[in-house]
């Protein structure tokens, strides 16, 4: 029995070694599913939202362009720019009126300045080495949008056959536009590229993405691209978005996830769901924007203090030195602690605290740590296990010989935790850039909300 098995074995093996040499592996390659380029300036990018109307007492393009150069000092690479167009008039809300309802997508509001004032704007931009990118809202219109009766078959009608605001929400001053017609299509792509071609834009942040269909982006970001490299951010979280049209889009996971550590409603693990789920589902070349604050979550939600309190400067450090592209909102680095009026004039008070000297030093250490980057030029998040995981989160970030670890305790309590694995040890520069070593199972004692970052690179 044991000599007759013995030949059918050998065939059964062979067979199985030619089927695997006969058959053809070129389908079975893997593809990456990112099928657009990342602008080389986006791979270690810092974004910046800049509300025009709140940012200075003028509320102007010019008074913003003159802070420019402070922007540029704090270490900010891209200006998103709050939407710039004209506000409509009919059924607006407040004295001002939401930004988001546009009346004109070819048009400055003139409350803002001319386009010369937008271009002086971008040029000086420019000038520092930082690129522009412009508030789109493609999804809706003013009611008195200036195509309204050019074109009345644009817009969506409801179950009455009038034009209606985006169904189940409170945006009563816009109305819904409707993507099955392809004239509506190439408009909106034009003004796209409008703005990129005569006035330098360099890209896009999308207000609610995901109501519009992805094949409408799909073809405006190649128009776009034609013209030269830009920038696309969408404000939604889906993985559909990123394989033509979008560079980065929203992490709101990891704000939640945030949130609810720095509330004590879970503890320092709840990271683990995150990040296991952007290494696992989330293809490397896409980029994640994370975010402790930004002008949806200030003005309706609470500021970046009610929604952090102690753990916020903690969170800042984590949304830069964790995989993602980090945002810093409109007067944040102020202190700003109130919710912004968002119909209204709104003035930013400007002040110093802890995160004002905080930014500069966490935009240092990304400039100077090739792990850092974006996606997937730099290095992913490793686990660094320790024994108060229910406390502190701690990680490594390796890019070729540049490393970076990251010790958080995010916790209301003191925190005492020992480091275990050796993957990581060697030496490094602290957070205030003095030279410190990391031994065999490393001993720390973290103040409540303390973390301590180290790296290779000063």
């Amino acid at each position: 029995m044991k000599r007759a098995i013995l030949p059918i074995l050998a065939g059964a093996i062979a067979l199985s070694t030619n089927f695997a040499n006969a058959g053809d592996l070129k389908d079975y390659q893997p593809k990456p599913y990112v099928e657009i380029t990342h602008p080389s300036w986006s791979r270690n990018a810092v974004i910046y939202e800049l509300n025009t109307r709140n940012f200075t007492k003028e509320g102007t393009f010019k008074a913003a362009q003159k802070q420019l150069p402070r922007l540029k000092a704090m270490g900010v690479d891209i200006v998103w720019l709050m939407p710039i167009h004209p506000i409509g008039e009919k059924n607006r809300k407040g004295t001002l009126g939401s930004p988001y309802s546009v009346r004109d997508y070819f048009a400055v509001n003139p409350e803002f300045g001319t386009k010369e004032d937008l271009k002086a704007f971008v040029d000086e931009a420019h000038k520092l080495g930082m690129h522009v990118i412009l508030d789109l809202v493609a999804n809706h219109t003013a009611w008195d949008n200036v195509m309204v009766t050019k074109h009345p078959d644009w817009w969506e009608r409801d179950i009455k056959g009038n034009y209606h605001p985006t169904p189940w929400w409170d945006w009563s001053d816009i109305i819904d536009l409707d993507y099955s017609k392809p004239e509506l299509r190439k408009y909106m792509t034009d003004a796209m590229v409008y703005w990129v071609k005569n006035y330098g834009i360099d890209g896009y942040r999308a207000d609610v993405a995901g109501y519009i269909p992805v094949d409408f982006w799909d073809t405006a970001r190649a128009k776009l691209d034609k013209i030269k490299p830009v920038f696309m951010l969408g404000e939604w979280q889906d993985i559909s978005l990123h394989r033509k049209a979008f560079d980065a889009t929203y992490a709101w996971d990891w704000y939640n996830t945030m949130e609810n550590i720095a509330h004590g409603k879970s503890d320092a693990t709840s990271l683990y769901g995150y990040y296991s789920a952007n290494e696992s589902a989330w293809p490397k070349d896409t980029m994640r924007m994370v975010f402790t604050e930004n002008h949806d979550k200030n003005a309706w939600e609470g500021t970046g203090y009610e929604a952090f309190g102690d753990a916020l400067p903690a969170a800042i450090a984590l949304s830069f030195i964790g995989e993602g592209i980090p945002l810093i909102h409109n007067g944040q680095e102020a202190c700003n602690k109130k919710r912004l009026a968002f119909f209204e004039k709104d003035e930013i008070k400007w002040g110093d605290c802890d995160v004002t000297a905080l930014f500069p030093k966490l935009v240092a250490i990304k400039r100077a740590n090739p792990a850092l980057q974006s996606a997937q030029f730099g290095g992913r998040m490793i686990k660094i296990e320790n024994d108060n995981p229910q406390q502190v989160f701690s990680f490594l970030r390796k890019k070729d010989a540049n490393k970076v670890v990251g010790v958080f305790n995010f916790s209301a309590k003191l925190a005492k935790v020992t480091l275990h694995d050796d993957f990581y040890l060697g030496d490094y520069y602290d957070l205030d850039g003095n030279q410190d070593k990391i031994i065999h199972n490393q001993q720390l004692e973290l103040r409540p909300w303390e973390f301590k970052i180290y790296r290779t690179g000063k």
